[in-house]
């Protein structure tokens, strides 16, 4: 996100047949994949000039139909349009599945993960009227441990998974009485959360500043380093026959009414049996979507900062630290490796990736008072992204109006947490099977009034208000991610 590319940027164009999932563009398995290589590229090449012609309307909405004489193309079973986390992990599960797969995108590897934190926090991340949302973040969390075991192969040094749990504070009795609040409604939903006085909360984490009034102690809220778990996922991909397409998808390929894959930017078509969008906040920017597949999602812009702890000392942090300041969020997530991830604004700027000098005092200012040490930590980087939003925060899981096109976006700050029930909601609805019991509800037909289709569930609760817990209702989304 922090380059103005999202999952869907990132395209990442997955294998053609098991076997041949080599990139595109020669890399650091440059010899292994060079064969396939040739032969996609060779296949696409075959199909460049092929006829493409726009719907009758010739509007931005009108279905780009795949032309009588257009050249043949390799086909794989899908094509993922976006190679960020969520792209990659759809694809790495429809491989799994026994399915061919070729992920599209510039850069594979990119998007918002690049950007996020990386909280896995379901209980802290607990939103008024989003009982539904709850539902899905809890299974996926459920799912983590089990996901990074199965990635451990692919990651040497693994994907910084951390069971720390999470410290949410208050600086103020205003400040206190939000989280109260916050804890209320977290005992409500059946959520384990212990409430701490100030002395408590500096117990267990003492560089905290005195003046903190009272906390909640999460121990099943945690965290991992989202660059390295899409790293992990993108070894995993080509392990596993992915075929990555390094470049551009411009345009939806629609044949007899049906998605029949995509148009690269130069002009090559890439067929396939089926095509996920899995854009991140750029998904409703693919040209020729029909009218009939609605793509509710919006960028909201999240500055970011990471600093690192000065060597010979102990961390500043043992846990995750979130905490309300002046009715305002700031979340500090230490690493195992010393760096000290800091953020996030939430900004209504539409495309805009650039990092102010407002957004950066703003997070310090926040983090000081909540933690006076960290004024002292180099500061080693900062970076904007966008967050992909649907108007009920709730992602975009599943089959379309539209056969052969199905979706995996609209993540909000929830894509890292929700990465493996991702994964398992596209293999199924893929493959014809059914989602899980917790995806039904975020099929996305939901905003246009149109029922779940091949097996995508019901409209059900997709935590349609939009309200903030107290805990995050201070303009400050509580992650930027995938």
């Amino acid at each position: 996100m922090g380059s103005g590319k999202t999952d869907a940027d990132a395209g990442t164009p997955a294998g053609v047949r098991a076997g041949a999932g080599r990139d595109v563009h020669a890399g650091a398995d440059e010899e292994l994949r060079a064969d396939a290589s040739a032969g996609v590229e060779a296949a696409l090449r075959a199909g460049a000039g092929a006829g493409v012609r726009a719907g009758a309307t010739g509007l931005p909405g009108a279905g780009v139909r795949a032309g009588a004489g257009a050249g043949r193309s390799p086909r794989p079973d899908v094509v993922v349009v976006g190679g960020g986390l969520i792209g990659l992990v759809t694809a790495w599960r429809a491989a799994g599945a026994g399915l061919s797969v070729a992920v599209v995108d510039p850069a594979p590897g990119g998007g918002a993960a690049s950007v996020a934190a990386g909280m896995l926090a379901p209980v802290t991340e607990l939103h008024h009227g989003e009982e539904a949302l709850l539902d899905l973040n809890l299974a996926s969390a459920r799912r983590y441990p089990d996901f990074v075991a199965e990635l451990a192969e692919h990651a040497e040094d693994g994907v910084g998974y951390r069971a720390c749990g999470t410290l949410a504070v208050a600086l103020d009795a205003d400040d206190r009485a939000l989280l109260r609040e916050s804890h209320l409604s977290q005992r409500q939903c059946g959520l384990a959360a212990e409430w701490l006085t100030g002395r408590e909360c500096r117990r267990l984490e003492p560089m905290l500043a005195p003046g903190v009034r009272g906390g909640l102690r999460v121990d099943g809220d945690h965290q991992v380093d989202p660059r390295r778990l899409t790293a992990a996922l993108l070894a995993g991909c080509v392990r596993a026959g992915v075929t990555l397409v390094r470049r551009e998808a411009s345009a939806l390929l629609v044949s007899g009414d049906r998605a029949a894959g995509v148009r690269l930017a130069d002009g090559d078509q890439l067929h396939a049996g089926q095509t996920v969008l899995a854009g991140g906040s750029r998904s409703g920017r693919l040209a020729g979507l029909p009218p009939e597949v609605a793509v509710p999602v919006r960028p909201v812009k999240g500055q970011i900062l990471r600093l690192r702890d000065l060597p010979g000392l102990p961390p500043l942090l043992g846990r995750t630290v979130r905490a309300v300041v002046r009715g305002e969020q700031v979340y500090l997530v230490p690493r195992e490796n010393g760096e000290l991830v800091l953020g996030a604004t939430s900004e209504e700027r539409g495309w805009d990736t650039s990092v102010t000098a407002g957004g950066v005092y703003q997070l310090l200012r926040d983090a000081h008072e909540l933690l006076p040490g960290i004024t002292e930590l180099p500061l080693v980087e900062t970076r904007a992204g966008l967050r992909p939003t649907t108007p009920d925060n709730g992602p975009l899981l599943g089959p379309t109006a539209l056969p052969g096109l199905q979706m995996a976006t609209g993540h909000h700050r929830n894509g890292v947490l929700l990465a493996p029930i991702t994964g398992e909601t596209l293999a199924a609805t893929l493959t014809g099977g059914e989602p899980p019991d917790q995806a039904r509800p975020f099929h996305p037909g939901r905003f246009t009034g149109a029922g779940a289709h091949a097996g995508a569930g019901g409209p059900g609760n997709a935590g349609a208000s939009t309200g903030a817990s107290p805990l995050a209702r201070a303009g400050r989304s509580s992650e930027v991610s995938a």
